[in-house]
């Protein structure tokens, strides 16, 4: 998954702005304790983060 299309995901989820302020904001343990931008800049790939992001978030499963 590319980054844009992670990106667009998180966009269509949560809202833009709200997008945003979760990928920085929250921790989560499937992260290893990380948030997603943290997760992304340490080598994650995008459609692992992904599918954290959703199974956390209770992403229902047409949107993943």
């Amino acid at each position: 998954m590319r980054l844009t299309v992670f990106w667009q995901r998180m966009a269509e989820h949560f809202g833009a702005s709200y997008a945003e302020s979760f990928a920085r904001d929250h921790v989560m343990s499937g992260l290893g304790g990380r948030t997603v931008h943290e997760a992304l800049a340490a080598g994650w790939e995008a459609k692992d983060v992904w599918r954290v992001v959703c199974a956390t978030m209770d992403v229902p499963y047409d949107k993943r």
